[in-house]
């Protein structure tokens, strides 16, 4: 049982390693787009539409899916009043509790009013709204379903350190032992 664990929270944590640096590149390749988009239209008089869609669609996917890495980091947002000072162990119990309480059913949610949008966006082939913008919005839609499989897969992963920390293992979470004695 805990070889399978340590496998799985290996497998997520470098497949969130490796999105998180590609979405890295991906809001460089934004930053990028918009700079050019602002030089063009203020410098030149020129506009194109499709730069536009283009740097907000790559944010969009880069915060989306990129939000796996950011919980993996322990980069996310966080209500510690009490949690801060918390031993391991009892970090560990919240991190359980708070991944199978309040994580997985908010994704749940989320997966079930996004599906019917994307799931039409998809059917319909849908582009984007501006005329001359970007074709596939439905591809940028579907990040939102991205999200909520590789949160969940993280979150899971991150539950799985605070298990194999309350078994005695607890050099697989380092996030829930930073800063105690």
């Amino acid at each position: 049982m805990t070889g399978a664990l340590i496998l799985f929270v290996r497998a997520v944590d470098a497949l969130s390693g490796a999105l998180g640096r590609l979405l890295a590149w991906g809001l460089i390749a934004a930053v990028i787009v918009c700079f050019v988009n602002v030089v063009l239209r203020y410098g030149f008089g020129v506009a194109f539409i499709w730069m536009q869609d283009a740097y907000v669609w790559l944010n969009g996917a880069g915060f989306t899916l990129g939000a796996a890495f950011a919980l993996r980091a322990d980069a996310h947002v966080r209500v510690d009043l009490f949690y801060r000072a918390a031993e391991p162990r009892t970090k560990a119990k919240i991190e359980i509790l708070g991944t199978v309480l309040l994580l997985l059913p908010t994704l749940a949610v989320i997966w079930v009013y996004t599906w019917p949008a994307v799931r039409l966006a998809w059917m319909f082939g849908e582009g984007s709204q501006n005329i001359g913008g970007l074709p596939g919005l439905y591809l940028l839609k579907s990040c939102v379903l991205g999200f909520c499989v590789v949160v969940a897969l993280q979150g899971l992963a991150q539950a799985a350190k605070a298990v194999l920390l309350l078994g005695g293992r607890p050099e697989y979470a380092p996030h829930l032992t930073a800063g105690s004695s």
